[in-house]
């Protein structure tokens, strides 16, 4: 079970996106449900991200790399194997948590900082988006190749909406299972160890919590969500390119989302994922001066919740509770 509170804000993200994919096929918006796709696959990684790098001390800068892994090997998986691509995601899911893991393994028995880590993270990540690009017969190259093995087209025939209606539904299914599990894994005893590892991991290995464990367990759960969000991400878009999983695409956006969301917190990925993607349609009028204009906001907004929104929401709400308590 998940604390009550927890379950109630879960409901509420619920209950203020689920009418949205019918809002927009209601007035032939598919550009729109395009815009909510990609929001609920940046909100998951961003909850992926939350973490390894807010509970852990992980900053994995791979992300985009994870997700292409699981997307490649998803792909190129079923493709070979001539079956659907939703047998082989678990396995594209299981292949980027292996190299989390592994990540976090090598990091945490060499006690690498935050900032040794992060560079070697991105040394990866630069790493795989060679491998996408260098690798032409097998990935196609920077061209890349179509890709819609994630088909929902029975469900969609049997309850008469579109297939990007229904596939924006599995979406926020995925977000709303990785906030589940988020919550859960909160309140169990490995929320207790990842608080204890990321406060003082020496004090923690004294009190007999396995730090190395502790790390790594942390990596696979992230590195195997975001690989699990790969592949529907380029079903989501309708083609397996290695400009999807570029740094400046993925990482630095879902990094961005964290923190100006609220790191630790529950609802910090999707408040920080939707104000960025909000953000960036509104200013798609202004074309060239776009990413300028973006980033001065974007600091405003830093400057303004310098420990992310939700945590500062919480705070006016706590201090307009306590002022209301005092008049009374």
């Amino acid at each position: 079970m998940i604390p009550a509170a927890d379950a109630k804000r879960i409901a509420v993200v619920a209950a203020l996106i689920a009418p949205l994919p019918l809002l927009a096929a209601a007035g032939g918006a598919t550009y729109q449900l395009r815009i909510l796709a990609t929001f609920l696959v940046f909100a998951t990684l961003t909850v992926a991200l939350n973490v390894a790098f807010a509970h852990t001390d992980q900053l994995f800068l791979f992300v985009g790399a994870l997700a292409g892994i699981g997307a490649y090997t998803t792909a190129l998986l079923a493709e070979a194997v001539g079956v659907t691509a939703w047998l082989t995601l678990p396995i594209g899911a299981l292949a980027a948590g292996a190299l989390g893991a592994t990540v976090s393994y090598v990091a945490a028995r060499r006690g690498m900082t935050v900032i040794v880590l992060a560079i070697l993270t991105l040394s990866l990540q630069l790493a795989a988006m060679e491998v996408f690009v260098g690798a032409r017969s097998v990935t196609g190259g920077s061209t890349g190749f179509p890709f819609s093995g994630l088909s929902v087209a029975p469900i969609a025939d049997a309850v008469g909406l579109g297939e990007r209606v229904v596939f924006a539904y599995v979406l926020l299914g995925t977000l709303l299972a990785a906030l589940v599990g988020y919550s859960r894994l909160q309140s169990s005893r490995w929320g207790i160890a990842f608080e204890t590892v990321r406060q003082d991991p020496v004090a923690a290995e004294a009190a007999g919590v396995g730090v190395v464990r502790t790390k790594v367990f942390a990596g696979f759960l992230a590195a195997g969500l975001i690989g699990a969000v790969g592949p529907m991400y380029v079903h989501a878009e309708g083609y397996v390119l290695p400009s999807t999983f570029a740094f400046q695409a993925v990482d630095v956006l879902v990094l961005v989302m964290l923190v100006l969301g609220g790191s630790r917190t529950l609802l910090g990925p999707v408040v920080g994922a939707g104000v960025v993607v909000v953000l960036d349609e509104l200013l798609g009028e202004i074309g060239q001066w776009r990413t300028a204009f973006l980033g001065v906001l974007l600091v405003v907004l830093f400057l303004s919740f310098r420990q992310g929104i939700v945590p500062k929401a919480r705070e006016l709400y706590d201090e307009r509770l306590g002022d209301g308590g005092d008049a009374s």
